[in-house]
Protein backbone atom coordinates (compact mmCIF):
# COMPACT_ATOMS: atom_id res chain seq x y z
CA UNK A 1 0.00 0.00 0.00
CA UNK A 2 1.12 3.50 -1.12
CA UNK A 3 1.53 6.12 1.61
CA UNK A 4 -1.21 7.90 0.41
CA UNK A 5 -3.46 5.17 1.13
CA UNK A 6 -2.10 4.32 3.68
CA UNK A 7 -2.83 7.57 5.78
CA UNK A 8 -6.28 8.15 4.04
CA UNK A 9 -7.51 5.10 5.21
CA UNK A 10 -6.14 5.29 8.76
CA UNK A 11 -7.16 8.78 9.06
CA UNK A 12 -10.86 7.25 8.28
CA UNK A 13 -10.50 4.64 11.19
CA UNK A 14 -10.72 7.45 14.13
CA UNK A 15 -14.20 7.34 14.73
CA UNK A 16 -13.78 3.44 15.59
CA UNK A 17 -10.77 3.89 18.41
CA UNK A 18 -7.83 3.39 16.37
CA UNK A 19 -5.66 6.74 16.01
CA UNK A 20 -4.50 8.27 12.68
CA UNK A 21 -0.67 7.63 12.35
CA UNK A 22 1.73 10.70 13.21
CA UNK A 23 3.23 12.20 10.44
CA UNK A 24 6.91 13.43 11.79
CA UNK A 25 8.46 16.59 9.54
CA UNK A 26 10.80 14.14 7.54
CA UNK A 27 7.32 13.15 6.14
CA UNK A 28 7.99 9.23 8.30
CA UNK A 29 5.22 8.03 9.51
CA UNK A 30 6.26 6.04 12.57
CA UNK A 31 9.81 6.90 14.12
CA UNK A 32 13.06 4.59 12.59
CA UNK A 33 12.80 1.38 13.50
CA UNK A 34 16.59 -0.33 12.36
CA UNK A 35 20.10 0.17 13.61
CA UNK A 36 23.00 1.24 11.47
CA UNK A 37 25.63 -0.88 10.27
CA UNK A 38 28.31 2.11 9.56
CA UNK A 39 28.17 5.59 9.22
CA UNK A 40 29.10 5.86 5.24
CA UNK A 41 28.54 3.57 2.13
CA UNK A 42 30.41 4.23 -1.14
CA UNK A 43 29.45 2.90 -4.05
CA UNK A 44 31.23 1.74 -7.02
CA UNK A 45 29.38 1.08 -10.16
CA UNK A 46 31.71 -1.06 -11.85
CA UNK A 47 29.90 0.24 -15.47
CA UNK A 48 31.08 -0.79 -18.89
CA UNK A 49 30.10 -4.30 -19.37
CA UNK A 50 32.24 -6.47 -17.18
CA UNK A 51 32.09 -10.52 -18.06
CA UNK A 52 32.34 -12.99 -15.59
CA UNK A 53 34.83 -15.04 -16.93
CA UNK A 54 37.59 -12.25 -17.15
CA UNK A 55 36.88 -10.93 -14.18
CA UNK A 56 35.84 -12.89 -10.58
CA UNK A 57 36.06 -16.28 -12.67
CA UNK A 58 40.06 -15.64 -13.69
CA UNK A 59 40.30 -17.05 -16.72
CA UNK A 60 41.72 -14.69 -18.48
CA UNK A 61 41.90 -15.52 -22.72
CA UNK A 62 41.32 -19.04 -21.94
CA UNK A 63 37.90 -18.91 -21.65
CA UNK A 64 37.11 -15.57 -24.37
CA UNK A 65 40.06 -16.20 -26.93
CA UNK A 66 40.68 -20.24 -27.10
CA UNK A 67 44.17 -19.74 -25.50
CA UNK A 68 45.38 -22.80 -23.91
CA UNK A 69 46.79 -21.91 -20.23
CA UNK A 70 46.10 -18.26 -20.26
CA UNK A 71 44.54 -18.09 -17.33
CA UNK A 72 45.00 -16.07 -13.75
CA UNK A 73 43.22 -13.24 -12.06
CA UNK A 74 43.96 -9.12 -13.51
CA UNK A 75 41.85 -7.58 -11.12
CA UNK A 76 44.02 -8.47 -7.88
CA UNK A 77 42.41 -5.80 -5.57
CA UNK A 78 39.28 -6.72 -5.90
CA UNK A 79 39.84 -10.95 -6.12
CA UNK A 80 41.95 -13.40 -4.74
CA UNK A 81 43.94 -15.61 -7.25
CA UNK A 82 47.75 -15.75 -9.02
CA UNK A 83 48.13 -13.84 -12.00
CA UNK A 84 48.00 -14.75 -15.77
CA UNK A 85 51.62 -15.63 -16.46
CA UNK A 86 51.32 -16.01 -20.25
CA UNK A 87 50.24 -13.66 -22.70
CA UNK A 88 50.45 -10.91 -20.23
CA UNK A 89 49.09 -7.86 -22.68
CA UNK A 90 46.61 -6.36 -19.89
CA UNK A 91 49.25 -3.86 -17.89
CA UNK A 92 51.50 -0.82 -18.16
CA UNK A 93 53.38 -0.35 -21.55
CA UNK A 94 57.26 -1.47 -20.70
CA UNK A 95 59.31 0.97 -23.23
CA UNK A 96 61.21 -1.21 -26.25
CA UNK A 97 58.42 -4.61 -25.31
CA UNK A 98 54.88 -5.58 -26.28
CA UNK A 99 52.43 -3.54 -24.67
CA UNK A 100 50.79 -3.92 -21.33
CA UNK A 101 53.96 -6.57 -20.51
CA UNK A 102 53.87 -4.94 -16.86
CA UNK A 103 50.90 -5.49 -14.33
CA UNK A 104 50.33 -2.71 -12.36
CA UNK A 105 51.00 -3.59 -8.72
CA UNK A 106 48.41 -4.95 -6.21
CA UNK A 107 47.62 -2.42 -3.88
CA UNK A 108 45.68 -4.10 -1.17
CA UNK A 109 47.12 -6.79 1.07
CA UNK A 110 44.05 -8.66 1.12
CA UNK A 111 41.68 -8.50 -1.91
CA UNK A 112 38.31 -6.91 -0.99
CA UNK A 113 36.42 -10.09 -2.01
CA UNK A 114 38.25 -12.32 0.66
CA UNK A 115 38.19 -9.00 2.89
CA UNK A 116 34.10 -9.05 3.02
CA UNK A 117 31.29 -10.28 1.23
CA UNK A 118 31.85 -11.90 -2.65
CA UNK A 119 28.56 -12.34 -4.22
CA UNK A 120 29.81 -14.49 -7.07
CA UNK A 121 27.25 -14.69 -8.83
CA UNK A 122 24.31 -12.18 -9.21
CA UNK A 123 21.76 -11.65 -11.32
CA UNK A 124 21.56 -8.74 -13.57
CA UNK A 125 18.01 -7.94 -14.90
CA UNK A 126 18.64 -6.22 -17.99
CA UNK A 127 21.98 -6.59 -20.13
CA UNK A 128 21.88 -2.92 -20.96
CA UNK A 129 23.96 -0.22 -19.50
CA UNK A 130 21.69 2.57 -18.72
CA UNK A 131 19.02 0.10 -17.17
CA UNK A 132 21.66 -1.45 -15.49
CA UNK A 133 22.92 1.85 -13.54
CA UNK A 134 18.85 2.30 -12.70
CA UNK A 135 19.11 -0.95 -11.18
CA UNK A 136 22.09 -0.10 -9.26
CA UNK A 137 20.20 3.29 -7.75
CA UNK A 138 16.91 2.71 -7.60
CA UNK A 139 16.52 -1.02 -6.72
CA UNK A 140 13.65 -1.33 -9.70
CA UNK A 141 14.45 -3.33 -12.63
CA UNK A 142 14.00 -0.49 -15.23
CA UNK A 143 12.10 -2.81 -18.22
CA UNK A 144 9.85 0.03 -18.67
CA UNK A 145 12.54 3.34 -18.36
CA UNK A 146 13.11 5.17 -20.76
CA UNK A 147 16.75 7.46 -22.17
CA UNK A 148 17.17 10.46 -21.54
CA UNK A 149 14.90 11.13 -18.78
CA UNK A 150 14.94 10.81 -14.77
CA UNK A 151 14.38 7.32 -13.19
CA UNK A 152 11.19 6.89 -12.35
CA UNK A 153 11.29 4.79 -8.98
CA UNK A 154 12.75 6.99 -6.07
CA UNK A 155 16.86 6.80 -6.08
CA UNK A 156 18.74 5.70 -2.87
CA UNK A 157 19.76 9.39 -2.22
CA UNK A 158 15.74 10.01 -2.42
CA UNK A 159 14.86 6.98 -0.11
CA UNK A 160 18.13 8.72 2.35
CA UNK A 161 17.27 11.96 2.28
CA UNK A 162 13.62 11.09 3.12
CA UNK A 163 13.67 8.40 5.20
CA UNK A 164 16.76 8.89 7.35
CA UNK A 165 16.80 12.33 7.05
CA UNK A 166 20.35 12.89 5.17
CA UNK A 167 21.08 16.47 3.82
CA UNK A 168 21.42 17.06 0.28
CA UNK A 169 25.43 17.28 0.66
CA UNK A 170 25.01 13.31 2.69
CA UNK A 171 24.53 12.32 -0.69
CA UNK A 172 26.12 12.40 -3.66
CA UNK A 173 26.72 11.30 -7.57
CA UNK A 174 29.41 11.19 -9.24
CA UNK A 175 29.09 10.15 -13.08
CA UNK A 176 31.40 9.48 -15.53
CA UNK A 177 30.16 12.18 -18.48
CA UNK A 178 27.44 13.57 -19.75
CA UNK A 179 26.29 11.38 -22.30
CA UNK A 180 22.68 9.74 -22.32
CA UNK A 181 21.18 9.29 -18.77
CA UNK A 182 23.79 9.84 -16.52
CA UNK A 183 23.42 13.35 -15.55
CA UNK A 184 19.98 12.54 -14.78
CA UNK A 185 21.04 9.27 -12.02
CA UNK A 186 20.87 12.00 -8.81
CA UNK A 187 17.18 12.04 -8.41
CA UNK A 188 13.87 10.46 -9.93
CA UNK A 189 11.04 12.17 -11.42
CA UNK A 190 8.81 9.95 -9.00
CA UNK A 191 5.96 12.44 -7.56
CA UNK A 192 6.50 11.01 -3.50
CA UNK A 193 10.04 11.82 -3.80
CA UNK A 194 11.87 13.82 -6.70
CA UNK A 195 14.31 16.30 -6.63
CA UNK A 196 13.83 17.79 -2.91
CA UNK A 197 15.13 14.82 -1.70
CA UNK A 198 17.70 13.99 -4.57
CA UNK A 199 21.63 14.05 -4.09
CA UNK A 200 24.29 16.65 -5.18
CA UNK A 201 25.81 15.62 -8.61
CA UNK A 202 28.92 16.34 -10.21
CA UNK A 203 31.01 14.77 -13.74
CA UNK A 204 34.39 15.31 -12.68
CA UNK A 205 35.86 15.42 -16.20
CA UNK A 206 33.43 17.91 -17.11
CA UNK A 207 33.32 19.80 -13.94
CA UNK A 208 36.49 20.27 -13.55
CA UNK A 209 37.77 19.77 -16.72
CA UNK A 210 38.36 22.65 -19.37
CA UNK A 211 34.63 23.51 -19.57
CA UNK A 212 34.69 23.90 -15.87
CA UNK A 213 37.07 25.77 -15.46
CA UNK A 214 36.62 28.12 -18.28
CA UNK A 215 32.73 28.23 -15.74
CA UNK A 216 33.17 27.98 -12.74
CA UNK A 217 37.15 28.35 -11.55
CA UNK A 218 37.30 32.46 -11.46
CA UNK A 219 33.42 32.84 -10.55
CA UNK A 220 32.72 35.38 -8.12
CA UNK A 221 32.41 34.00 -4.47
CA UNK A 222 29.34 35.65 -2.36
CA UNK A 223 28.89 36.04 1.24
CA UNK A 224 26.27 34.78 2.83
CA UNK A 225 25.29 38.23 3.11
CA UNK A 226 24.99 39.26 -0.47
CA UNK A 227 23.41 35.50 -1.06
CA UNK A 228 20.34 36.29 0.86
CA UNK A 229 18.64 39.24 -0.55
CA UNK A 230 19.26 37.03 -3.95
CA UNK A 231 17.85 34.00 -2.61
CA UNK A 232 14.68 35.98 -1.26
CA UNK A 233 14.16 37.44 -4.84
CA UNK A 234 14.38 34.25 -6.47
CA UNK A 235 11.88 33.07 -3.96
CA UNK A 236 9.14 36.17 -4.76
CA UNK A 237 9.75 35.37 -8.19
CA UNK A 238 8.99 31.24 -7.93
CA UNK A 239 5.96 32.13 -5.61
CA UNK A 240 4.86 34.71 -8.02
CA UNK A 241 4.94 32.83 -11.30
CA UNK A 242 3.34 29.57 -9.07
CA UNK A 243 6.61 27.59 -10.54
CA UNK A 244 5.09 24.07 -9.53
CA UNK A 245 7.58 20.83 -8.39
CA UNK A 246 7.21 19.84 -12.52
CA UNK A 247 9.57 22.53 -13.38
CA UNK A 248 11.83 22.20 -10.50
CA UNK A 249 15.32 21.55 -12.23
CA UNK A 250 17.88 21.16 -9.39
CA UNK A 251 18.12 19.61 -5.79
CA UNK A 252 17.57 21.79 -2.76
CA UNK A 253 20.47 22.65 -0.91
CA UNK A 254 20.31 24.76 2.28
CA UNK A 255 22.12 28.26 1.96
CA UNK A 256 24.92 26.96 3.77
CA UNK A 257 25.35 23.74 1.47
CA UNK A 258 25.35 25.93 -1.32
CA UNK A 259 28.24 28.38 -0.22
CA UNK A 260 30.60 25.29 0.86
CA UNK A 261 29.77 23.70 -2.28
CA UNK A 262 30.92 26.79 -4.19
CA UNK A 263 33.75 27.12 -1.96
CA UNK A 264 34.75 23.58 -2.32
CA UNK A 265 34.46 23.94 -6.03
CA UNK A 266 36.76 27.05 -5.99
CA UNK A 267 39.38 25.38 -3.45
CA UNK A 268 39.40 22.26 -6.14
CA UNK A 269 40.74 24.95 -8.79
CA UNK A 270 43.00 25.86 -6.83
CA UNK A 271 44.30 22.68 -5.92
CA UNK A 272 44.07 21.57 -9.40
CA UNK A 273 46.18 24.56 -10.78
CA UNK A 274 48.92 23.53 -8.12
CA UNK A 275 49.14 19.69 -8.81
CA UNK A 276 47.65 18.89 -5.51
CA UNK A 277 44.55 16.55 -6.72
CA UNK A 278 45.90 12.98 -5.41
CA UNK A 279 45.34 10.48 -8.25
CA UNK A 280 46.17 7.16 -8.36
CA UNK A 281 49.41 6.42 -9.14
CA UNK A 282 48.79 4.36 -12.53
CA UNK A 283 45.60 5.23 -13.18
CA UNK A 284 44.68 7.83 -16.48
CA UNK A 285 41.53 8.75 -17.81
CA UNK A 286 38.21 10.11 -16.97
CA UNK A 287 37.47 6.86 -14.70
CA UNK A 288 40.64 7.80 -12.90
CA UNK A 289 39.70 11.29 -12.81
CA UNK A 290 36.46 10.56 -11.76
CA UNK A 291 37.45 8.51 -8.72
CA UNK A 292 40.29 11.51 -8.18
CA UNK A 293 37.75 13.77 -7.56
CA UNK A 294 35.72 11.45 -5.11
CA UNK A 295 38.27 11.37 -3.00
CA UNK A 296 38.35 15.07 -2.87
CA UNK A 297 34.34 15.09 -2.06
CA UNK A 298 34.74 12.58 0.40
CA UNK A 299 37.79 14.19 2.03
CA UNK A 300 35.28 17.49 2.40
CA UNK A 301 31.94 16.50 2.82
CA UNK A 302 32.43 13.29 4.68
CA UNK A 303 29.20 12.33 3.00
CA UNK A 304 26.51 9.71 4.68
CA UNK A 305 26.34 7.92 0.62
CA UNK A 306 28.59 8.62 -2.60
CA UNK A 307 27.76 6.73 -5.46
CA UNK A 308 30.62 6.85 -8.67
CA UNK A 309 29.68 5.57 -12.36
CA UNK A 310 33.12 4.34 -14.39
CA UNK A 311 32.81 2.86 -17.46
CA UNK A 312 35.80 3.04 -19.95
CA UNK A 313 35.75 -0.99 -19.79
CA UNK A 314 32.80 -0.21 -22.19
CA UNK A 315 35.65 -1.07 -25.05
CA UNK A 316 34.95 -4.52 -25.32
CA UNK A 317 32.46 -3.54 -28.42
CA UNK A 318 35.87 -3.24 -30.45
CA UNK A 319 39.11 -4.13 -29.07
CA UNK A 320 39.37 -6.95 -26.34
CA UNK A 321 43.29 -6.16 -25.50
CA UNK A 322 41.98 -2.34 -24.41
CA UNK A 323 39.04 -3.96 -22.15
CA UNK A 324 41.55 -6.10 -20.44
CA UNK A 325 43.54 -3.22 -19.67
CA UNK A 326 40.84 -1.08 -19.22
CA UNK A 327 39.49 -4.04 -16.19
CA UNK A 328 42.90 -4.22 -14.53
CA UNK A 329 42.92 -0.41 -14.12
CA UNK A 330 39.78 0.32 -13.13
CA UNK A 331 40.84 -2.67 -10.34
CA UNK A 332 43.70 -0.29 -9.50
CA UNK A 333 41.79 2.34 -9.01
CA UNK A 334 38.92 1.19 -7.08
CA UNK A 335 41.53 -0.32 -4.61
CA UNK A 336 42.85 2.93 -4.27
CA UNK A 337 40.20 4.84 -3.55
CA UNK A 338 39.36 2.33 -0.89
CA UNK A 339 43.12 2.90 0.78
CA UNK A 340 42.58 6.51 0.05
CA UNK A 341 39.31 6.05 2.44
CA UNK A 342 41.15 4.34 5.18
CA UNK A 343 44.53 6.10 5.25
CA UNK A 344 43.30 10.06 4.80
CA UNK A 345 39.76 10.20 6.35
CA UNK A 346 40.27 9.45 9.45
CA UNK A 347 36.80 9.87 10.28
CA UNK A 348 35.61 7.36 7.47
CA UNK A 349 38.29 4.79 7.90
CA UNK A 350 36.63 2.48 10.08
CA UNK A 351 33.04 3.68 10.31
CA UNK A 352 32.54 2.82 5.86
CA UNK A 353 31.08 0.59 3.84
CA UNK A 354 32.34 -0.04 0.55
CA UNK A 355 30.07 -1.86 -2.39
CA UNK A 356 31.36 -2.45 -6.06
CA UNK A 357 29.38 -4.26 -8.51
CA UNK A 358 28.94 -4.11 -12.60
CA UNK A 359 25.99 -2.72 -14.04
CA UNK A 360 25.96 -5.87 -16.47
CA UNK A 361 28.28 -8.49 -17.62
CA UNK A 362 29.05 -9.46 -21.71
CA UNK A 363 27.65 -12.12 -23.83
CA UNK A 364 29.64 -15.35 -23.84
CA UNK A 365 29.92 -15.86 -27.70
CA UNK A 366 32.39 -12.95 -29.43
CA UNK A 367 31.57 -10.71 -32.17
CA UNK A 368 33.78 -10.11 -35.36
CA UNK A 369 35.40 -7.55 -34.57
CA UNK A 370 38.99 -8.68 -33.91
CA UNK A 371 41.89 -6.27 -32.14
CA UNK A 372 45.72 -5.83 -32.72
CA UNK A 373 45.99 -9.29 -31.02
CA UNK A 374 43.39 -10.87 -33.29
CA UNK A 375 41.10 -11.32 -30.54
CA UNK A 376 37.70 -10.59 -30.72
CA UNK A 377 35.73 -8.54 -29.28
CA UNK A 378 32.18 -9.03 -27.23
CA UNK A 379 29.06 -7.29 -27.18
CA UNK A 380 26.39 -7.51 -24.33
CA UNK A 381 23.11 -8.84 -24.75
CA UNK A 382 22.85 -12.51 -24.37
CA UNK A 383 22.15 -14.64 -21.10
CA UNK A 384 25.78 -14.52 -19.78
CA UNK A 385 25.59 -10.52 -20.00
CA UNK A 386 22.88 -10.67 -16.84
CA UNK A 387 25.64 -12.41 -14.96
CA UNK A 388 27.68 -10.56 -12.62
CA UNK A 389 28.77 -10.08 -8.81
CA UNK A 390 29.15 -7.97 -5.72
CA UNK A 391 31.79 -6.92 -3.28
CA UNK A 392 30.81 -5.57 -0.01
CA UNK A 393 33.83 -4.75 2.60
CA UNK A 394 34.24 -2.76 5.92
CA UNK A 395 32.29 -1.86 8.94
CA UNK A 396 30.36 -4.62 10.07
CA UNK A 397 30.59 -7.13 6.96
CA UNK A 398 31.41 -10.84 7.60
CA UNK A 399 34.11 -12.34 5.33
CA UNK A 400 32.16 -14.96 3.69
CA UNK A 401 31.72 -15.90 -0.40
CA UNK A 402 28.63 -16.84 -1.25
CA UNK A 403 27.35 -18.44 -4.61
CA UNK A 404 29.12 -19.86 -7.88
CA UNK A 405 29.10 -20.34 -11.39
CA UNK A 406 26.15 -22.65 -11.28
CA UNK A 407 24.44 -21.36 -8.32
CA UNK A 408 23.89 -17.38 -8.34
CA UNK A 409 22.71 -15.71 -5.13
CA UNK A 410 20.58 -12.94 -5.54
CA UNK A 411 19.90 -9.92 -7.85
CA UNK A 412 21.47 -6.96 -8.79
CA UNK A 413 18.36 -4.78 -7.19
CA UNK A 414 19.44 -6.13 -3.66
CA UNK A 415 21.73 -3.40 -3.85
CA UNK A 416 19.49 -0.30 -3.00
CA UNK A 417 17.66 -2.39 -0.21
CA UNK A 418 21.30 -3.20 0.86
CA UNK A 419 22.59 -0.01 1.53
CA UNK A 420 18.77 0.80 2.98
CA UNK A 421 19.54 -2.01 5.18
CA UNK A 422 23.03 -0.46 6.41
CA UNK A 423 21.11 2.27 7.60
CA UNK A 424 18.35 1.62 8.94
CA UNK A 425 15.41 2.22 6.98
CA UNK A 426 15.05 -1.08 5.21
CA UNK A 427 11.65 -1.52 5.80
CA UNK A 428 10.66 2.07 4.64
CA UNK A 429 12.25 1.20 1.42
CA UNK A 430 11.17 -1.94 0.82
CA UNK A 431 7.09 -0.51 2.10
CA UNK A 432 7.64 2.16 -0.42
CA UNK A 433 6.60 0.03 -3.24
CA UNK A 434 8.84 1.11 -5.93
CA UNK A 435 11.81 -1.52 -5.33
CA UNK A 436 11.90 -4.63 -7.14
CA UNK A 437 9.66 -7.20 -4.97
CA UNK A 438 12.16 -10.22 -5.00
CA UNK A 439 14.88 -7.99 -4.11
CA UNK A 440 16.31 -8.14 -0.66
CA UNK A 441 19.45 -6.95 1.89
CA UNK A 442 22.46 -8.93 1.14
CA UNK A 443 22.56 -9.39 4.30
CA UNK A 444 19.50 -11.12 4.57
CA UNK A 445 20.99 -13.51 1.49
CA UNK A 446 23.21 -14.97 4.37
Amino acid sequence: MKRKEFIKKSATLIGGGIVAPYILPSGRLFARTGTEKAKHVVLVMFAGGVRQQESVLGRYLEDSQGVTGAVGNIMPNLFAGNAPDKKVVYGLDVPGEVRGTDPIPRLLDNAMGEQGMLFKEVRAQSAGHYVGLNTLITGSTGVAQGLKVRPNSPTIFEYLRRHRGFSATDCWFLGNGIGNSTPLLNSSDNIDYGLDYGGNMFIPPVTFGSSGRNTLANAKPYSNQELEPMYKMKSFLDQSFALEKAFQTTIKNTAEERTRIKTFIRNTFIKQGLGQIQRPPSGSGGDATTVSYAAEILKEFKPRMLALNMSQVDGCHSNFTGYLRALHRADHITGWLWQYIQNNIPEMANDTIFIVAPECGRNLNPNPIIDENDWFAYDHSDYNARRVWSVMLGKNVPAVQVGSESNAVGRLTDIVPTIADIFGVYDDVKGSGYIDPLATSQFMRL
